[in-house]
């Protein structure tokens, strides 16, 4: 098979490149620009286009297919001529289901959630040497690729982002997977650029549990109202199995599974961490797993990048990172650090950085977002804003919207880290939230300036 990509840099492309070459296709590709890590990963197998831009003469008929990515646009040349040469053109979440249409798709959604409940999954199938295919959006420890596909496989995992599929395919891409096994998580306003309704949203959540398996299954947190009532809707055929929060108990900082008699302790926490367990223990039971065989693999599970991820623990304080930008995110992650050490102080930070998180119209959503820290700290570049074409927003607009007397507001990550620097942490911890960098800030290294 030979394949060619278009916009091959981007985080999920270069994977399923990664992931199709290993699989033994021809694969070529062509980007604009291609940043670090996908350079380098693409550059150790052999994959990285010879120079930038786009180049026609990489599109033959004897091309088997087109693979295309969200970073191309409409006019692309390479785009233009595949569509004269009527070579097949597929996004990435379409080409996915060509290579698992044969095979138990486990599909998981859901607002928040996803990255961690498809990493348990992963972490407990590899755990008890059962092959499968996957596709995941995080860099997980222990796993070459973000994207692996097979022959010999009969399961594949993968986790459906409701953002769109390609330039030219407006559909959601969990749209494009009819899963065999379908798991929602939560529901919670994201992408206003996209979706500019909730009710247009939720829709979205609709479609994904309609678009199931004949009589295959939905797996769903009976917690979330909008999740209980989409699922609850679906087909007659579709068996539905809702699930809640873990038992547990927490002990000097550990978190302990409960089942029945017996416990099992985490290296995970959060009542959010406690609700993906319970999905992803239903999924493996659903996959003919034991529950044995995933409480035993679940208990040395250390959690998927950038989610609730040490930087630095000390005797008296620990500090965290998190992917959290949403509100809904937001409020889970600092609610779970305080309540896994309520005798801390908690100090929280969050950046505002995505379309919707610096929409004027969205921002009334992060009412109460951050009110569990005793502490909490919110930044946003107006540089950052200017750059997506996004109306202003003041500090006291940002105040407002938080609605918390805890909450402070900088537009400086300078000045930020300056006060982070000022204060004693003795008996305290930092939670940094954010799906950007603070401008570059190193972690690691903020993390030994602060906690020693």
């Amino acid at each position: 098979m030979k394949v060619h990509f278009i916009a091959i840099g981007g985080s999920a492309m270069h994977n399923l490149a990664i992931a199709l070459h290993l699989k033994g296709y021809q694969v070529t590709g062509s980007d604009d620009e291609i940043f670090e890590p996908s350079k380098g990963r693409l550059n150790k197998y052999g994959l990285l286009p010879s120079s930038i831009g786009w180049d026609v003469s990489k599109i033959s008929p004897e091309l088997d297919a087109v693979i295309l990515g969200m970073h191309a646009r409409k006019d692309n040349p390479e785009l233009i001529k595949a569509q004269e040469l009527q070579i097949p053109i597929f996004s990435y979440p379409e080409y996915l289901y060509e290579q698992t249409k044969n095979k138990t798709r486990v599909v998981i959604g859901g607002s928040h959630g996803k990255t961690s409940i498809t990493s348990m999954i992963l972490h407990v199938l590899c755990h008890n040497h059962i092959k499968h295919d996957y596709m995941v959006g995080a860099q997980l420890e222990g796993f070459e690729c973000m994207v692996s596909l097979n022959e010999d496989t009969t399961i594949a995992v993968l986790e459906g982002d409701e953002y769109l599929s390609s330039p030219i395919d407006r559909r959601p891409k969990f749209h494009l997977y009819h899963p065999t096994i379908a798991l929602l998580s939560g529901i919670a306003w994201d992408h206003i650029n996209v979706f500019p309704t909730f009710e247009n949203y939720v829709e979205q959540f609709q479609i994904f549990v309609d678009k199931i398996e004949p009589n295959g299954s939905i797996i769903y947190y009976s917690g979330d109202d909008n999740v209980k009532k989409v699922s609850v809707n679906s087909r007659v055929d579709v068996s539905k199995m809702p699930y809640d929060t873990h038992a547990h108990r927490i002990e000097e900082g550990i978190t302990y599974l409960i089942d029945e008699e017996r416990e099992y302790p985490l290296y995970v926490f959060g009542k959010h961490n406690l609700q993906n367990i319970s999905g992803a223990l239903n999924v493996c039971l659903q996959l003919g797993l034991s529950k044995g065989q995933f409480y035993s693999a679940i208990s040395n599970f250390k959690g998927a990048s950038k989610r609730l991820e040490l930087v630095k623990q000390t005797h008296s304080s620990v500090m965290y990172k998190d992917f959290a930008h949403s509100p809904s995110k937001l409020k889970a992650t600092t609610q779970a650090l305080k309540s896994q050490f309520p005798g801390r102080k908690l100090i929280a930070c969050m950046e505002l950085h995505t379309f919707s998180s610096l929409n004027k119209d969205f921002l009334s959503q992060y009412d109460g977002a951050m009110q569990d820290a005793d502490e909490a700290y919110v930044y946003f570049n107006p540089q950052t804003i200017a750059h997506k074409k996004l109306d202003p927003i003041t500090k006291e607009e940002v105040k407002a919207a938080f609605n918390s007397d805890n909450v402070r507001v900088y537009t400086s990550s300078e000045e930020l880290l300056e006060m982070l620097k000022t204060k004693n942490w003795e008996g305290a911890n930092l939670l940094m939230m954010t799906s950007g960098n603070f401008d570059g800030v190193d972690f690691k290294e903020l993390g030994d300036q602060l906690l020693i």
